[in-house]
């Protein structure tokens, strides 16, 4: 049995049940089994990928993204989603290192495309704008290869914020748990319509939303990529149930001209994460009566370890909430040991959906998971009732003075400032104490403050010891696509900035 099954249940249940709503075309659970079925055969019987085979995509949000995943499930092949945003060397690199045999692609990506698979002389591209002619004229596949829960399915390469990407391997069963984890998380059911914009070669956006709606038999609004306009349309008319925004898009609809016109009367809930999100953004969605619930995980969790219920969303804000369905999680000292309430440590997580792991990298992957559990990387504490919140990354502390100094203290007290559109905190190497907090500072549009005023607003705040010793101001944070900060970048920024 593998995930395909899916479709093919929801399939069975109703001719035009609609799975995908696309650029104003409906697709049907029946026509996307039928994609998946031919696709299925054109990876086996033309381009003789075997059980195992890597497929890659480059391009934005797409169902043929969806029927790709699904055909490869199918086949027991395993698909490995492309960055569109990546550089071409940086493309080259998840394509050989994943040793990819096929490599579906956008039109709008096909130079690029072309580049990155230069030394890769047996790896076949597919436009995607030939697909139809070629599903047209394939066969039904019948399962010569069939996949199977066990099978790898999804290479998926993290975003690199502290190192070069590794593919984290997540397999059809793992996918499967995270879909019961997320269904459980959010009561979702068939009856449910999902707004996905998120860029889904990221398990937030393919996984934490999307695949599991398909378990459940709902409607996936879908689009290409986030723009706040087509956003807010789709609320309009398509009145989806569930949606996810990052942070960073919180902030973009909120200071959009129709912000105070936006209708969210349809969401049940909007599903946050991916970065700390600030207590104000946070508030200025509660306080509109929208549920914001946080989920926190990583790709090689696929995602969902940790949530908020909906119900729970004002009651403990500012807390990621409690381990999913079939996950296990814990607060880990230096020693191993679990840590009473209250204390920090690092977020150790346990279940079938984490990944099997680091592609090619036995190294990495020995670091990662001892014992079953994986090592997130991640502070964070828990409250008396088992909630968790998250403090920062253990690979960011700052020690200043052989004090720690984490990052996220820091950055509250820029996010309450109301000249401040945006701040991230990074450490610079310090002759006296080791390292010293530099405050990377994005101001609003219009307003001004000078260095001097933004080490004001620490007074009283927080400890001396963790005030920024400097400020940085820029036009922008860099990010990943999933609105993560660079901090390598931004540590780069901040050393030249200090060579000038």
């Amino acid at each position: 049995m593998d995930i395909s099954r899916w479709i093919d249940f929801w399939a069975a249940a109703g001719t035009e049940r609609t799975a995908v709503v696309f650029e104003g075309r409906r697709y049907s659970y029946r026509a996307l089994r039928d994609r998946v079925r031919r696709l299925a055969s054109v990876l086996v019987e033309a381009l003789n990928i075997d059980r195992g085979g890597r497929v890659a995509y480059l391009g934005r949000n797409s169902p043929d993204l969806v029927v790709l995943m699904f055909a490869c499930a199918r086949t027991g092949a395993v698909l490995v989603p492309l960055n569109w945003r990546l550089a071409v060397p940086e493309l080259a690199y998840a394509l050989e290192n994943a040793a990819c045999e096929a490599l579906v692609v956008e039109p709008a990506f096909a130079e690029s495309a072309e580049e990155a698979a230069a030394n890769l002389p047996g790896c076949r591209r597919i436009e995607t704008g030939t697909l139809d002619d070629m599903l047209g004229r394939a066969r039904h596949y019948r399962g010569d290869r069939a996949g199977a829960l066990e099978d790898p399915l999804l290479i998926v390469y993290t975003s690199g914020t502290t190192s070069r990407p590794k593919g984290a391997v997540l397999s059809q069963a793992a996918i499967a748990f995270n879909a019961a984890n997320a269904i459980a998380a959010h009561d979702m059911t068939a009856a449910d319509r999902v707004l996905t914009n998120l860029p889904m070669f990221h398990v937030g956006g393919l996984n934490i939303h999307t695949t599991p709606a398909f378990c459940a038999g709902a409607q996936v609004v879908l689009q290409a990529r986030f723009d706040p306009d087509e956003t807010l349309a789709a609320l309009a008319a398509d009145r989806p149930d569930l949606m996810i925004l990052v942070p960073t898009l919180m902030r973009m609809l909120v200071e959009h001209p129709g912000w105070s016109d936006i209708d969210f009367s349809c969401l049940r809930c909007i599903n946050t994460g991916s970065t700390a999100v600030p207590r104000p953004l946070l508030e200025a969605y509660l306080d509109r009566g929208v549920p914001v619930a946080q989920v926190y995980g990583t790709t090689e969790t696929a995602p969902i370890a940790i949530h908020q219920r909906i119900e729970d969303a004002w009651r403990t804000r500012g807390s990621t909430g409690r381990p999913a369905l079939y996950c296990r999680a814990r607060v880990a000292g230096r020693d191993g040991a679990d840590l009473p309430p209250g204390e920090r440590g690092e977020i150790l997580v346990r279940g079938p959906n984490l990944m099997d792991g680091y592609w090619r990298d036995e190294a990495a992957t020995a670091e990662a998971l001892h014992d079953g559990w994986f090592h997130t990387g991640d502070v964070g504490l828990t409250d008396e009732d088992g909630n968790y919140y998250i403090v920062d990354r253990l690979k960011d502390v700052i020690i200043s003075g052989s004090e720690n100094v984490y990052p996220a203290e820091i950055e509250r007290v820029l996010a309450d400032a109301a000249e401040i559109a945006e701040a991230a905190v990074v450490g610079r190497p310090d002759e006296r104490w080791g390292e010293s907090p530099v405050a990377c500072v994005v101001l609003k549009e219009g307003r001004g403050m000078t260095r001097a005023e933004v080490l004001a607003l620490f007074k009283g705040r927080i400890a001396r010891y963790k005030h920024p010793r400097d400020v940085l101001f820029l036009d922008a944070l860099p990010r990943n696509a999933m609105g993560k900060v660079v901090k390598p970048e931004l540590r780069a920024a901040v050393l030249g900035a200090a060579t000038l």
